[in-house]
């Protein structure tokens, strides 16, 4: 899985910022989210996640731990929101741009 360089980690934080929320971290932990991730990640590739008082866990562990359990790539934390990266091998949906 290649690793994003600052400029693309830039043009993605960028895409990010007009998007939604589609996955929300709350009390019932990380199973229930980590299939929403996965699909989300497969249609989309860059997604933002919410994590809601309630989760057992800080915004940027749960950033880690689904991007590692979904093979993405975490792009930005702030505050209690996240955005993480998956390219698809595929069907790349995002052109990003060149190193």
């Amino acid at each position: 899985f290649p690793l994003l360089n600052s400029k693309q980690r830039a043009f993605l934080r960028s895409k990010a910022n007009s998007e939604e929320p589609v996955l929300h971290l709350g009390k019932g932990g990380l199973p229930t989210l980590l299939r929403q991730a996965e699909d989300a990640l497969a249609a989309r590739e860059l997604i933002k996640g919410k994590v809601l008082e309630t989760a057992p866990f800080s915004s940027r562990e749960a950033a880690e731990q689904v991007a590692q359990a979904v093979c993405a790539e975490v792009v930005q934390v702030i505050g209690r929101t996240f955005v993480l990266y998956r390219r698809n091998q595929k069907e790349p949906k995002i052109q990003l741009p060149k190193a």
